[in-house]
């Protein structure tokens, strides 16, 4: 089994925000192959299905970002899973809109929901997809920046970045990160 962990923030307040750009991916997951997220479990939103014939677990922290890495080990113990079978999915300020980056390993790069994931598990070593939401601008406070909303011009790349996404799980999961990397790194 997978587990695929799209990382955000609980509650309407925070929906649609550029931190909860992996929150948008689930969504985008859910709506293409049919799995209900609406079970409240392990400090998560979770639902169960298949994607490339593998059983999958879609998950959405329901912790706020910076405690991730605490629903993520529940669900890791729970689900007997190794790091080998995690997918987390977040927000990258460092990757235009939309634009998606993969990665088997790596540290947090100052983002504290994979901080708190790194923590929690004890190893860097889990796929990524991190997907862009815009560089900061200078002036502009950076938690400002990343609980405000994506621009009018924004709205169709972010939705585009969330279906490219998707189909890097499904890649991830059919032929492995490095096909994934080689697919959609940069685009």
């Amino acid at each position: 089994m997978k587990i695929i962990i799209g990382l955000g923030n609980p509650t309407e307040k925070y929906a649609g925000t550029r931190h909860n750009a992996g929150f948008s991916v689930i969504y985008e997951i859910s709506d293409t192959y049919n799995i209900k997220v609406d079970t409240k479990k392990h400090k998560a939103l979770i639902g169960k299905g298949i994607i490339e014939g593998e059983k999958v677990l879609l998950a959405m922290p329901q912790t706020y970002m910076n405690l991730s890495g605490e629903s993520v080990r529940e669900l890791v113990d729970y689900y007997k899973c190794d790091n080998s079978d995690i997918i987390v999915i977040y927000d990258d300020i460092d990757l235009d809109v939309g634009r998606l980056r993969i990665r088997k390993k790596g540290s947090a790069g100052g983002h504290n929901g994979i901080k708190s994931i790194i923590s929690h598990l004890g190893t860097q070593e889990f796929d990524r997809i991190r997907v862009g939401i815009g560089h900061k601008p200078p002036e502009m406070d950076l938690a400002d920046y990343v609980l405000g909303r994506f621009g009018k011009e924004e709205q169709p790349l972010i939705r585009e970045g969330a279906k490219k996404a998707c189909s890097a799980v499904s890649v991830i999961i059919a032929e492995g990160a490095d096909a994934a990397m080689n697919k959609f790194n940069g685009n």
